[in-house]
């Protein structure tokens, strides 16, 4: 049987992967693995431009209630962390976490010149690009370009997902994407995929060839990744909830000796303009759920205090709630920081001024970019100038 070339293009799930994999993962195969105390970074994207607002609460705040008569949270249901500032109800866990030093909390993170559209603000917190800047590589991808380039053992980011996001997407290196280590082994050796590679002669040069040679070396990662994830899997219970299973996967890789530092992952949508209440409390009661067995497994573990998590959310809401039970797109955020290992926890800056709005919006106070760099450096240890492009200045709770 002859294999013909948009027959290859049309294969499925594995073949469109493929063309997103870095090509470095053979090198995994070599001796070598992650030394304990090795620094992981989690990134938790909620997509669809989360409220911060009514996530972090400024619950004796007149302004925000006087704008949020029917969505404004009342002190009284509130998360209280201290008099004055309360975390959604659904956020319980996070309190926790709160008291016991384990959770950071960013107030007005953004960008100059906000732009409001889903898909142009979440390219350029994914690129860490300006506002009237287009980049087709991501801000991790470059951190893989210029980490693994040239590596025996290089630095390997991996997105739990079906495909790469253009953060992970370098110009020579991009991050892998897969939802479970054991489907992606069982895809890869589909006999197809083995009919498919027995059937090829190498030297055939062209597109064709590459496609070959990317797909070969995809298997190879599959296995590699499937071999490693068994060595230590967690025994810990984690919500049956798409967020719990992904961060499962995550606290088993990591527990590993797969040499890995970063991971992705997504939840949404919080794009809430009608019926906000319900639909964030959903996503936080998951988000919750899933984030307080996963620090209660990475404790038992001891690893912890080398795990980062970070949240972000392509803009905030509008600070007046519509007419609809929602919020509209709005500008600046709130962001978490989640490690045993912070040096400054809480609140880290003050939360937004209500009393000094540009159009019905809040006014940032702490670039993304500079939690980038501060992650990048401090918490990654790699040149973040090379990687952003720009000099930054450095946060103090990394």
């Amino acid at each position: 049987m002859i294999i013909k070339r948009r027959q290859f293009l049309q294969t499925g799930s594995l073949a469109t992967a493929s063309l997103l994999l870095p090509r470095f993962l053979k090198a995994f195969e070599r001796p070598g693995r992650m030394p304990p105390g090795n620094r992981v970074v989690v990134v938790l994207q909620m997509s669809g431009g989360n409220d911060g607002l009514n996530t972090v609460i400024p619950v004796r705040n007149d302004i925000y209630y006087r704008l949020r008569p029917h969505l404004g949270i009342g002190k009284e249901k509130a998360a209280l962390i201290t008099d004055e500032v309360g975390l959604h109800p659904a956020l319980i866990g996070l309190r926790g976490l709160y008291d016991d030093g384990s959770l950071g909390i960013l107030s007005s993170v953004g960008y100059p010149n906000p732009d409001r559209s889903h898909f142009r603000s979440m390219d350029i917190w994914q690129t860490a690009s300006d506002s009237k800047e287009v980049l087709q590589t991501g801000w991790l991808g470059r951190y893989l370009d210029a980490q693994c380039s040239g590596c025996d053992h290089p630095t390997q980011a991996l997105e739990i997902d079906d495909v790469v996001s253009l953060a992970l997407k370098g110009a020579q290196i991009k991050g892998m994407a897969l939802k479970d280590p054991k489907r992606l082994y069982n895809t890869s050796h589909e006999k197809y995929f083995s009919d498919l590679q027995a059937q090829h002669v190498n030297g055939q040069g062209g597109s064709v060839d590459y496609l070959y040679k990317t797909m070969a070396e995809t298997l190879s990662g599959a296995n590699y990744i499937f071999e490693q994830s068994k060595l230590r899997p967690s025994s810990a219970s984690y919500p049956n909830t798409e967020l719990g299973r992904n961060l499962h996967t995550i606290a088993s890789l990591i527990f590993s000796d797969i040499n890995t530092r970063v991971y992705y992952l997504s939840l949404g949508s919080f794009d809430t303009h009608v019926n906000q209440a319900a639909q964030q409390e959903r996503l936080f009661t998951e988000l919750n759920d899933a984030l307080v067995a996963f620090v209660a497994d990475l404790k038992a573990n001891h690893r912890f205090e080398d795990t980062l998590l970070l949240t972000f959310s392509e803009f905030g809401r509008r600070v007046a709630q519509n007419a609809s039970g929602g919020t509209d797109h709005g500008t600046a955020n709130t962001m978490f920081l989640v490690s045993g290992g912070l040096k400054q926890k809480g609140l880290i800056n003050g939360l937004p001024d209500l009393s000094d709005l540009s159009e019905g919006d809040l006014k940032y106070q702490v670039d993304f970019k500079d939690v980038y760099a501060t992650v990048l450096n401090k918490w990654l240890g790699t040149d973040d100038k090379s990687i952003l492009g720009r000099q930054s200045t450095y946060l103090s709770c990394i």
